[in-house]
């Protein structure tokens, strides 16, 4: 399939005064009047020109270039980058039109081993980009960072049913859903409640906030991540419809960035709900989104992870239970401050094997030496079950 079809080239006047050579603008290849060979490179930055079905969103438009004002300036990051700007999305007839270019688009992306970040559009765009797995008829995890749950029902905006829509997609091959940073105060328990029956996890703002480490292994299970901007608090992040006063801090969604950059798992990204018509003067909005950004490739381009348990790279840890079960495996690199548990697949199905061996953290083997066991454990032994 021919992508260029798909795209418009990124408009000349956002970087033609950047000279400086350490740039990210100057380390990167850019649609102008060749299209770039997507295929062989290891990101691809997509901009989406599709307001979604919600008429308040109009301004998320023009973000992708608002950011990419921004993202271009800034001083390239660690190792050799081979990073396209594929340029924007062409505004298809309607928003399903939209929908179906995402979802091949990413598609193509990820079969090529090429990680799609997409900026713009409101988050329902978050739902085609988990279609664009569908083919691939493999088990998938997402994470989602959102204020919201956006479980409402059919006539609620779009892109307040898009988790709800996922959750009932046909056919299902949702392994795990993650949702960090909801505001407690803005959703409904039941909602809440849903998602702890089926085992997935929810973690609100608070315990983000008091210890945010906690949160890198739910974000290394992830192979997709759905960023909704309006997660961070209003005065860090103006540019958003639903934009609150309490929320992330821009230093805390840049540390979200850097763990899924890190996560070799993570297949593809997108950052939604950025509406350019809220920014500031000083377009502060842009510039939060575009060190997320930086800090998300910086993390890329850190992946070091052969997830071969029984090299040299890994120590393994056994500890004694006094239950069921009777010991508890861990392991913990050697190169870098992770860690993973063992549970066991009860159930003998082939399509969970990826997901016995799954991230954890320290605090987790702590528990499991005083006897305990960890709260990861048991879930995932319940999912697998």
């Amino acid at each position: 399939m021919d992508l260029r079809l798909f795209f418009s080239p990124v408009p000349e006047d956002i970087f033609s005064d950047i000279k400086k050579q350490g740039s990210l603008y100057k380390n990167i290849k850019i649609y102008q009047e060749k299209f770039p060979d997507y295929k062989s490179a290891d990101i691809a930055l997509i901009g989406i020109s599709d307001k979604g079905k919600n008429e308040e969103n109009a301004g998320t438009v023009g973000s992708a270039d608002a950011l990419r004002k921004k993202l271009y300036r800034l001083t390239k990051g660690t190792g050799a980058y081979n990073i396209v700007d594929l340029g924007n999305i062409s505004e298809a007839i309607d928003t399903e039109q939209t929908f179906g270019r995402v979802q091949e688009v990413c598609h193509a992306c990820i079969e090529n081993n090429v990680l799609p970040i997409l900026i713009g559009g409101s988050q329902d765009m978050g739902f085609a980009q988990y279609l664009a797995y569908e083919e691939m008829e493999k088990l998938i995890s997402v994470l989602n960072v959102d204020a919201f749950l956006d479980m409402e029902d059919k006539d609620a905006p779009a892109n307040q049913q898009h988790v709800q829509k996922m959750l009932m997609h046909q056919p299902n091959y949702l392994f795990n859903y993650s949702h960090l940073a909801y505001q407690t105060y803005l959703v409904n328990p039941q909602a809440i409640a849903t998602l702890e029956k089926l085992y997935f996890e929810a973690h609100r703002i608070g315990a983000l906030r008091h210890d945010i480490k906690e949160m890198e292994p739910v974000i290394r299970q992830a192979d997709i991540m759905s960023f909704d901007l309006s997660s961070i608090k209003s005065s860090d992040f103006p540019a958003s419809v639903h934009a609150q006063p309490f929320g992330l801090t821009g230093e805390e969604a840049c540390q979200l960035c850097w763990y899924a950059g890190i996560n070799e798992k993570l297949s593809a990204v997108g950052f939604y709900e950025f509406d350019v018509t809220r920014d500031d003067q000083s377009c502060k909005s842009a510039a939060v989104l575009a060190t997320m950004i930086w800090y998300f490739i910086e993390g890329f381009y850190h992946r070091k992870e052969s997830r071969d348990f029984r090299s040299n790279d890994y120590m393994k840890y056994v500890v004694s239970m006094p239950v069921e079960p009777e010991i508890l495996t861990f392991y913990k690199s050697n190169f870098i401050d992770k860690w993973w548990m063992e549970v066991p697949n009860p159930s003998g199905d082939n399509r969970f094997n990826r997901n016995s061996i799954v991230p954890c953290s320290y605090s987790d083997y702590q528990q499991a030496l005083k006897g305990e066991l960890p709260e990861r454990w048991i879930v995932m032994h319940s999912k697998l079950f």
